[in-house]
């Protein structure tokens, strides 16, 4: 644990202080969650709903809770409840489940819409072409608020290679925030992750999503 709240403190004396930093927690214990609590992490992200689910009972609100992984729709009923934020809003059914789950209990859920920045077909969200469409559409929901974008881009060993596919979203993001559509406020980029978030952050991401830089690699 010794090195978690090292690699913590390391990465936050690194960034600007505007920039939130998501520790990406997939499979990791809650006492490892908790030591990057410790050492400063304001932000969990989780990919898995019943994973997650189990480590809350454990951390509870001892941090905020934000879902990065593809969220599917029988799943919605359990994260609204739990998550400040969905990073992951990637389809039109998805923004329906999200509302009616959310008005259900009188919240308005934060969202960042996911962008498919490297238009691959195996991949979640929505293509760059589609996204003023698509948040014109979201912006009609009254217990959604899109707060900003969201993008993996194609993942490559040379971090470099993720510039273009981060430059295109920042693009999106400017240009949605530039039209001043009600409802919608382009507030945070959420782009890069271990091997790429020093690329993200000249790109203008001021959220940057970090498992094995802060964790170590995860055990097969």
């Amino acid at each position: 644990m010794t090195n978690i709240k090292k690699n913590v403190k390391e990465i936050l004396d690194e960034i600007p202080d505007e920039v939130k930093l998501v520790a990406a927690a997939k499979t990791r214990t809650a006492d490892e969650i908790m030591a990057a609590i410790e050492a400063g992490v304001e932000i969990i992200g989780e990919n898995y709903v019943q994973e997650s689910l189990d480590v809350y009972q454990l951390v509870g609100d001892k941090a905020e809770w934000h879902f990065i992984g593809h969220l599917q729709r029988n799943k919605v009923k359990e994260v609204v409840p739990i998550y400040e934020m969905i990073e992951s809003l990637d389809s039109k059914r998805l923004a329906r489940k999200i509302n009616k789950e959310a008005k259900k209990i009188n919240k308005v859920q934060k969202v960042l819409i996911e962008i498919n920045s490297g238009e691959e077909e195996q991949k979640f969200g929505i293509l760059p072409e589609d996204a003023i469409e698509f948040t014109k559409y979201v912006s009609n929901f009254g217990n959604l608020k899109v707060l900003g974008l969201m993008t993996m881009g194609p993942r490559f060993g040379e971090p470099e290679k993720s510039r273009p596919y981060f430059q295109k979203t920042k693009k999106i993001f400017d240009q949605l925030n530039g039209m001043g559509i009600d409802n919608i406020e382009m507030k945070y980029l959420s782009m890069g992750m271990t091997n790429s978030y020093k690329i993200a952050l000249e790109e203008g991401a001021n959220i940057i999503r970090i498992g094995t830089k802060i964790f170590g690699k995860r055990e097969k």
